[in-house]
């Protein structure tokens, strides 16, 4: 029997689309990987009885990098970045070993089936599948065709047969559009992000961001809000005058009218035209009008419009938006929510997808009633070719949602309904005053039909009090004509939703990338979120744009970026070839970088306006080990260590606190120590600036503190204070805490497991001898008297941590999901715990305690 394989892009969809395809009757079981699950049944392929395999990925499987020694920044011109770095591709996620997984599954199968996300994306991750699968794969017989690619728009039985039924094959075109960007984006983005993060990083002490980064994308974005922050900073406010008008007639309420000339910026001016209206008692009635409008119920929803509303209406960022509808995609409560597309096509079941909501209580009664009388057919909208707008598939409670998955989804479905309802229709009523010689008039508003507003009810017309009847040549009495000042108002900070909407307009990003580029400046701390979600530019923001502006506004404007993503577009549908306009563009921006670099000080004169120097910054600290005075510590991201007299500057692990250990000095180059801390239920650790940035040895990377150290004598070392294997990761050591006493913990040199223990003991050390069970190191431990656990009253003791009896009660584990490795399902690992003790001998049966605690902290 052969062997089809199926590959969709995540875990959730793997097992929904199984689900339907063998009926419920699949079994599963985990891949090797961990996060990845596999789904078999038998059925019909191509006319034969076949065993199916459906799994996964978890998005893309391989990234885009430079090879090695082109990611060290201090080696590396960033000119060079842009032709001469050689790429290469990685593995998305190592941890999830995906290649690996992919093929021990796909050998032997003969066919495979791709049920990626169907958008551009969803191409590229096809062909990153295919490069895993097909060397594998059982070679087909003679011509026959093994590779499928299944195209769907939602998670419904009715899609997913239909899609099985009508396969074809993956885009290469489109698949090649994302590589081109993903490369473009990433030999731009790193040049400059590179050179201007080390430039300005190195004078400038309280920038407070870690990367001053630069994106195609992401800067002209940035543009837009720094364009309406000046827009607001240059505003000038100006007095005009309105003539403000009152009439009644008899016992009715009193109508205000409007101006004609609306309004005027000469204040003698507004008083000659008040004391010609003043020369009248009375308002004759010149015209009324009447007219049946309509208020057009909205085309169909697509990504750009959710994400608007969202921002707006839901006070939902973009990016979080995107998560939630993808999970309420892959849970089968809408359809595919990356699509530019506002146009349902003929053969779309809008009756059956407006039937899934009949029973839901909040729109039940205006669905049968749309479905009784007919409905009413959506208005033309664009068709992008890519998948229908986005429409509710099947009905849901706020219970089983959660409170913003559920207030999206009602958003998503009030915007289906209203598509497939009528028109909002009203009244329109306009009466024109003549009071002397000048003209005022007033408008009122009479519903007529509802029609979508029941569904959408904030779009409705609002509830005005009803004018009066009259007719023309009646008379009103005038009550007042007064001159009233007011000022013109300056434009308010970008919206989110107005952000997206220029962004759409001039063609920055895709429907995919517009929330992780909004998200981007966000974090890189260009912009701020103000109450509703106004984006107020940052100092940082406003200095990087205006320095762009100084000295190539092409850089910040939108019209290259949008050139760019026109010829990504003819890439995909086979129009343009994929090297052409990668090195046409490349060339482009490499000329523009070197034109960057030379100007750069014209950036640099706006940054001494707005920053304070490095050597003027921060609070003394430590002392620097060549010259012995004080450096200064910079708090500010990123944060750092100065020494103002070599010029010299330090950096430092991030995202924690810094404080001197101790004045104690490095061995190797007299540096005094600093203590990093995560807080007080947290790790910490001493670390040499120096050796922290300018690794000793040779087995040693850039970014290690002292508990990873090899220096095979110091007293801070891994050598002295390393313990044993992580309970958790396969590369971790458990190393001391010589700062934690009286509560005790060792913690993890590489992930984030702490063990304490020990605790009120007057002196913990690390012995110099090891477990014969687990080659672990021994630990010496001296209490007080008054406060020894130990038996027999005994203050001292020298045991394993893991496999001496004495310590069982006396050892706590923290945040440990997998047990130490000497109780791991057969046996040791082979290796120790990087002192030099060679290879770990075979362990010895658990202790009773130890195996209880490993059970637990599963």
């Amino acid at each position: 029997m052969k062997t089809v394989l199926m590959v969709a892009e995540k875990p959730s969809l793997a097992q929904a689309i199984a689900k339907i395809l063998s009926k419920g009757s699949c079994s599963s079981r985990k891949g090797l990987n961990g996060a990845c699950s596999v789904h078999e049944y038998n059925g019909l392929f191509q006319g034969q009885n076949v065993r199916f395999k459906m799994t996964s990925v978890c998005g893309h499987v391989m990234s885009l990098d430079f090879i090695g020694k082109y990611n060290n920044w201090d080696k590396v011109d960033p000119a060079e970045l842009f032709s001469k770095a050689p790429t290469e591709k990685k593995e998305a996620n190592p941890k999830l070993n995906m290649v690996k997984f992919l093929q021990v599954e796909a050998r032997g199968c003969d066919y495979v089936v791709l049920w990626l996300d169907c958008d551009k994306e969803g191409e590229n991750i096809c062909f990153e599948v295919l490069d895993a699968v097909q060397p594998v794969m059982t070679k087909p017989e003679g011509r026959g065709r093994t590779v499928f690619r299944a195209k769907f728009s939602s998670i419904t039985d009715t899609d997913i047969w239909t899609a099985m039924n009508r396969l074809g094959t993956p885009n290469q075109n489109e698949a090649l559009s994302v590589d081109a960007r993903q490369e473009l984006d990433l030999r731009i983005g790193c040049a400059f992000t590179r050179f201007q993060t080390k430039y300005f990083q190195g004078k400038y002490g309280n920038l407070d961001s870690s990367l001053i980064s630069f994106g195609p994308c992401q800067t002209p974005t940035l543009g837009f809000c720094v364009e309406r922050h000046d827009k607001i900073q240059s505003f000038k406010p100006e007095t005009y005058w309105v003539l403000q008008a009152k009439v009644f007639r008899g016992k009715e309420s009193p109508l205000t009218l409007d101006w004609s000339r609306v309004r005027v910026f000469d204040r003698d001016v507004g008083q000659m035209f008040v004391n010609l209206a003043k020369t009248s008692k009375d308002a004759q009635v010149e015209s009324v009008s009447k007219k049946e409008k309509s208020k057009q119920r909205p085309q169909a929803l697509n990504t750009v419009e959710m994400l608007r509303v969202a921002s707006s209406a839901l006070g939902m960022g973009p990016q979080h938006t995107m998560q939630i509808a993808e999970r309420l995609y892959t849970q089968g409560y809408i359809s595919y929510p990356r699509t530019e597309t506002t146009q349902y096509p003929d053969n779309f079941d809008l009756k059956g997808a407006l039937q899934q909501q009949a029973n839901c209580p909040q729109w039940s009664a205006e669905v049968r009633e749309l479905l009784a009388s007919g409905l009413n057919r959506p208005r033309k909208g664009t068709d992008a070719g890519d998948h229908p707008p986005i429409t509710p598939m099947r009905a849901a409670s706020e219970a089983e949602l959660g409170s913003d998955a559920w207030r999206l989804f009602d958003y998503i479905t009030r915007h289906f309904i209203s598509t497939v309802s009528q028109d909002c229709k009203y009244l329109q009523t306009s009466i024109n005053f003549s009071i002397g010689p000048e003209s005022f008039s007033c408008t009122g508003k009479t519903l007529l039909s509802p029609g979508y507003t029941v569904v959408m009810p904030w779009q409705g017309i609002p509830l005005e009090e009803a004018l009066p009847s009259c007719d023309k040549g009646d008379v009103f009495s005038v009550e007042e004509v007064r001159l009233v000042e007011r000022q013109t108002s300056p434009p308010e900070y970008l919206t989110e939703a107005e952000l997206i909407t220029l962004m759409e307009k001039h063609g920055i990003g895709t429907d995919a990338s517009i929330p992780v580029h909004i998200n981007n400046i966000c974090q890189r701390n260009y912009v701020t979120v103000e109450n509703g979600r106004k984006l107020k530019p940052t100092n940082l923001g406003i200095v990087l744009v205006h320095g762009y502006y100084r000295i190539d506004a092409e850089l910040v404007l939108p019209w290259i970026r949008s050139a760019v993503e026109k010829q990504l577009t003819l890439i995909a549908l086979g129009k343009a070839d994929f090297t052409q306009v990668l090195t046409h563009a490349l060339d482009i921006f490499k000329r523009k970088f070197h034109y960057f670099v030379d100007s750069i000080n014209s950036m640099d004169e706006l940054m001494e306006v707005s920053f304070s120097p490095i050597a003027a910054s921060g609070k003394p600290l430590s002392r620097c080990g060549k010259c012995h005075r004080f450096m200064k510590y910079i708090q500010a991201k990123p944060s750092r260590l100065h020494c103002s007299h070599c010029d010299e500057t330090y950096s430092l692990p991030q995202n924690g606190a810094i404080k001197l250990y101790k004045e104690l000095k490095c061995p190797l180059d007299d540096f005094e120590l600093v203590l990093w801390t995560s807080g007080a239920r947290g790790k910490c650790y001493p670390l040499c600036p120096y050796c922290f940035s300018n690794p000793p040895f040779r087995d040693m990377k850039k970014g290690l503190g002292c508990n990873e150290c090899t220096h095979p004598s110091c007293a801070h070392s891994l050598s002295s204070l390393g313990i044993g294997q992580c309970v958790e990761c396969e590369s971790g050591v458990l190393v001391l805490d010589p700062t934690s006493g009286p509560k005790w913990r060792m913690s993890c040199n590489k992930c984030n497991v702490v063990v304490h223990f020990f605790e009120h003991a007057h002196k913990v050390q690390v012995s110099s001898e090891s477990c014969e069970s687990c080659d672990a190191s021994l630990v010496d431990v001296d209490f007080n008297k008054a406060r020894s656990p130990l038996p027999r009253g005994e203050t001292q003791h020298s045991g394993c941590v893991f496999c001496d009896p004495v310590f069982q009660d006396l050892v706590e584990l923290k945040h440990a999901t997998l047990r130490h490795p000497m109780h791991r399902a057969g046996g040791g690992r082979g290796r120790g715990r990087g002192r030099g003790r060679g290879r770990r001998p075979g362990p010895k049966k658990p202790k009773d305690k130890m195996a209880a605690l490993a059970a637990y902290f599963v």
